[in-house]
């Protein structure tokens, strides 16, 4: 049995967040008990923190949701369940983004969804580092095959994605949230989560696109110190409510597969009003990197090709398709 197949199995066995005892741990995963105190000290690899009280047993810090195939399938409608070829769900990857685009490169279906409980390089934009604890949080990507118009038609989709984010997340009643252009969730001033769309392809016919998302759900704090700018959770827009995974995830994929099939046709064009609405930049002071130029301005909304309009100091508007944006209530 591997490292990572011993951790899930005493990680099911925590999963519920109350007290068991060494000898019922070691009992049922067939072990001595000296071999469950090893097994739960090396637990904080996995970004998970447990206590120990005498006469009581372990527990972890925080009950946990395993995801599993049969709860999110069970919960798709069927506009997305027909547009699912396959869900791989794995206990460690280093990025589902980039295990979903080398399996691109050999043939894999369009429709195909990847899931992970931890993610040892997860990607966030220009290279950076995406924090994934084990079974705390949700990391999925999407594989998409487009057929025609080449890859400039899909320069708005990760701001079409995040329309899709928002509305899953209201039917969860979670409305505080915001899209800071262009592919971060926001609520109040703190990042919540990122979309990362990486492309392949034709400038003018066939390409693909991998979607992904990592949306914070219940961030340790532990490992939030390794976060660099501030940062947010559902469990604490919510109140410490717990938010089922595999719920959260279903209506996720309820809205991105049917958004993404019609993505071709319908454009940036269907998803711009909407994304305005949620826009947490809109009238705020930023400051926009793009390549070696700093470019400070205000920020006044989007235009219909899914482009940041910034007001400069004399009056005029400028438009960008790509830049790193920073504001100062972040």
């Amino acid at each position: 049995m591997s490292s990572i197949e011993k951790h899930k199995q005493i990680i099911s066995l925590l999963a519920d967040g109350e007290f068991h005892s060494g000898t019922e741990l070691a009992r049922v995963m067939g072990v001595s008990r000296s071999a469950i105190w090893k097994q739960l000290n090396s637990l904080s690899e996995l970004g998970l923190d447990y206590s120990g009280v005498r006469g009581k047993g372990y527990r972890l810090s925080k009950p946990l949701e395993l995801l599993t195939q049969d709860a999110i399938i069970e919960a798709l409608h069927d506009q997305a369940a027909k547009r699912v070829s396959l869900i791989e769900i794995h206990d460690q990857i280093n990025s589902t983004n980039s295990y979903l685009l080398g399996l691109a490169q050999q043939g894999a279906p369009t429709g195909m969804v990847c899931l992970a409980e931890r993610q040892t390089a997860g990607k966030g934009r220009r290279g950076r580092q995406w924090i994934s604890p084990f079974g705390c949080n949700i990391y999925l990507s999407i594989l998409w095959r487009f057929q025609k118009n080449g890859l400039a038609a899909l320069s708005g989709l990760s701001l079409a994605a995040g329309v899709a984010v928002i509305r899953a997340l209201y039917q969860f009643g979670i409305f505080q949230v915001g899209l800071k252009w262009p592919n971060d969730l926001m609520s109040q001033g703190k990042k919540l989560g990122g979309i990362l769309v990486e492309v392949s392809g034709e400038s003018d016919g066939p390409c693909l696109a991998v979607i992904g998302l990592g949306l914070n759900l219940s961030m340790p704090e532990h490992q939030a110190s390794q976060i660099s700018q501030p940062w947010t959770d559902l469990t604490r827009l919510t109140g410490q409510k717990r938010i089922p995974r595999n719920q959260l995830i279903a209506a996720l994929l309820n809205q991105f597969l049917p958004l993404i099939a019609d993505y071709e046709e319908s454009g940036i064009e269907a998803f711009v009003d909407e994304w305005r609405c949620y826009d947490c930049l809109y009238n705020k002071p930023i400051s926009l990197i793009l390549g070696g130029r700093q470019i400070q301005g205000i920020a006044a909304g989007i235009d219909d090709r899914g482009m940041l309009a910034v007001k400069l100091s004399d009056g005029t508007e400028q438009f960008f398709a790509s830049g790193e944006v920073s504001f100062s209530s972040e």
